[in-house]
């Protein structure tokens, strides 16, 4: 399936991923992590649930510590 990561498109091999696979995939954790699917935020406790389908645009933001 094909979805846009931060205006990127990328195939996914899984057509029923959730975004918790999603990030596994990209070698992302969870902590420390937001995501947007379609400009909705999504939930961390929601990410192993929340679905991915053909066309979803994500959006995920790392927190980064610093001055």
């Amino acid at each position: 399936m094909t979805v846009e990561i931060n205006g990127e498109i990328r195939e996914i091999s899984a057509a029923d991923a959730t975004l918790a696979e999603v990030l596994a995939t990209l070698g992302i954790e969870a902590h420390g992590v937001a995501i947007a699917c379609n400009d909705c935020v999504v939930r961390r406790s929601d990410y192993a649930r929340h679905r991915v389908a053909e066309g979803d645009r994500i959006e995920i933001v790392r927190a980064v510590a610093g001055g």
